[in-house]
């Protein structure tokens, strides 16, 4: 009775975190809520009011989330959320409120593992191998989901930023050619081409005219994207600048290569492709094929034997 108490528990628990995650609370409304519970006269009556008039997210949900997110935060490992955080920037996603989303999810991941226990063998009621088979392949859900998924975003975030980048070297070489700087390049290759790339190189930009060094500005893009290409074309770009060589030579010379390489990967793939199809192949289309041209005449040879 204690364990399955504790597990109706946990239960609840996973649906309380779930339904307040789901709500997305504006953080303009809530300031400017509280700015005006500040200012107000101090009338209880009038503050009561305002209070109960802020959505049922606001007055419920968003304190349940932030203890959750403090008692989570107090208990994780400092290298294990900066590691998240770093994944979560080459994900395009580099708000600091995604670090506590992301955590939170990861707690509810493990809270299901006793949740499919119970719901395997007190509400689905199966017995032997079948229930320990589905709280297993339940349990390995939950706890490698957040992290597969996240792994997924930045593959596809990276594929992305790879097959754009030599189109963008073109623009930005052709921009440079022209008789345009390299920041006044990149602002107009940024305003014609959009995609992850283009967002970070505008944040690049806004870094720049903020006051940062262009070295810096450009290291930390190398780190928020984190493909090799960009890393070759960064520190070419910083060699130019340290060396007073021609931009305008890099910049070709690294959009030549830039080409080069994805026809490279683009090859590599085509010729993985035949060894990929190979196994739906036997295991598949060949057995499908031999039932269709020797079944009639297995079924011949059967009767005839007879």
């Amino acid at each position: 009775m204690i364990g399955t108490a504790i597990v109706v528990m946990a239960a609840s628990l996973s649906v309380a975190l779930y339904l307040a995650l789901s709500q997305r609370v504006d953080r303009a409304a809530v300031k400017e809520t509280l700015h005006q519970i500040e200012h107000m006269d101090g009338d209880p009556e009038s503050m009561r009011e305002t209070a109960l008039a802020a959505p049922l997210a606001q007055r419920v949900f968003l304190p349940m989330v932030a203890s959750a997110v403090g008692l989570i935060r107090r208990f994780t490992p400092a290298d294990y959320v900066a590691k998240i955080r770093h994944q979560l920037v080459l994900a395009g996603q580099p708000d600091p409120d995604q670090v506590d989303r992301y955590l939170s999810k990861r707690l509810l991941t493990l809270v299901a593992v006793p949740a499919a226990y119970f719901a395997a063998f007190r509400v689905l009621h199966l017995t032997g191998s079948s229930a320990w088979a589905t709280v297993a392949l339940c349990g390995a859900a939950s706890v490698m989901g957040p992290s597969a998924s996240l792994k997924r975003k930045i593959a596809k975030r990276r594929a992305a930023v790879q097959a754009s980048l030599p189109d963008v070297l073109d623009l930005l070489t052709i921009s440079v050619e022209a008789g345009l700087g390299f920041e006044q390049a990149l602002d107009r290759t940024v305003a014609a081409v959009p995609g992850p790339l283009t967002e970070e190189m505008g944040r690049m930009l806004g870094e720049v005219r903020a006051g940062v060094r262009r070295a810096d500005a450009m290291r930390a893009l190398d780190e928020r994207i984190g493909v090799p290409e960009m890393h070759s074309f960064t520190l070419a770009v910083l060699q130019a600048d340290t060396f007073g060589i021609s931009i305008s030579r890099v910049l070709r010379s690294q959009a030549d290569e830039s080409r080069i390489r994805r026809r490279q990967v683009a090859q590599e793939k085509a010729q993985k492709a035949p060894v990929k199809m190979l196994i739906p192949m036997v295991f598949c289309i060949f057995p499908s094929l031999f039932v269709v041209v020797m079944g009639p005449a297995a079924l011949n040879i059967f009767k005839n034997f007879k």
